[in-house]
């Protein structure tokens, strides 16, 4: 049976990159004809991230065995994992496309009125991103089990 192999930080730049070239692209062509972005779009993203830190913080102890918490079933603890991975990529995925945003904004802030509103969108868009890919991959390490020569103490 093999091992589930943790999210690496050069999967998650690479889908960051790709994301933002699409996204940048996308606004080269069509920026002018799009409407203003949300300025809190990006706050889903938080919350995301809220469910996976406290899943994190509850399922850590229970992986570790600590006295007086309940086990882990093995399937919640792999689905965790399922879900940290998603959501690591996700986050990913949205901070690259957040960045192309950015990216496009920036020096067009005068030519285009929308400009200014998108700029601030996309700040935070990429917090929010930013704060989901930490607590996806807080939740991944959190499901480490205690036998994992990796496990930090």
């Amino acid at each position: 049976m093999s091992r589930v192999r943790f999210t690496k930080p050069r999967d998650l730049l690479a889908a960051g990159l790709v994301a933002g070239l699409l996204a940048h692209l996308l606004l080269r062509l069509a920026y002018d004809t799009l409407p203003p972005l949300p300025t809190f779009a990006g706050f889903t993203l938080l919350v995301i991230a809220v469910v996976d830190l406290v899943l994190g913080f509850s399922l850590r102890a229970r992986i570790r065995r600590k006295p007086g918490t309940p086990p882990v079933e093995p399937l919640t603890a792999a689905r965790a994992v399922a879900l940290a991975k998603a959501s690591s990529l996700l986050g990913a995925i949205m901070a690259g496309a957040w960045a192309g945003v950015l990216i496009y904004v920036l020096p067009v802030r005068g030519e285009f009125e929308a400009a200014d509103h998108d700029l601030v969108s996309a700040v935070v868009g990429i917090a929010c991103a930013a704060a989901l890919v930490g607590a996806a991959l807080w939740l991944e390490h959190c499901c480490r089990t205690p036998d994992d020569p990796h496990l930090d103490a």
